[in-house]
């Protein structure tokens, strides 16, 4: 089994690096969380992965109706799909949630 920071990673990890591994070699930065059993991968802003026991989720929107989040989730065991599906909700949020334009100002 993988070690991480020191110990034996828990399985959410394992999935979860597994996941920001493949989100980079798409070019998108991603950091990896963990705690409790569960581990958290952070994309963009509004676009976090969860990882635990057999699967990833993340949010894809709002249901107006119901009055709360909708999410769509994959098996862990295919992260490279899974990666390909958090890529195409990661561009849609750059979209909607661009970086501000520098100002250049360093202070």
């Amino acid at each position: 089994m993988p070690v991480a920071r020191g110990h034996l990673a828990e399985p959410s990890v394992i999935a979860a690096e597994e996941l920001r591994t493949e989100l980079e070699q798409q070019g998108i930065a991603a950091d990896v969380h963990d705690g409790y059993g569960l581990a958290l991968v952070s994309v963009w802003t509004g676009l976090v992965v969860w990882c635990k026991d057999d699967r990833y989720w993340w949010r894809t929107g709002w249901d107006a109706q119901r009055q709360r989040f909708t999410y769509a989730w994959h098996p862990a065991t295919d992260p490279v799909r899974a990666a390909r599906r958090v890529a195409r909700r990661y561009e849609a949020l750059r979209v909607a949630h661009p970086l501000p334009e520098s100002s250049g100002r360093t202070s």
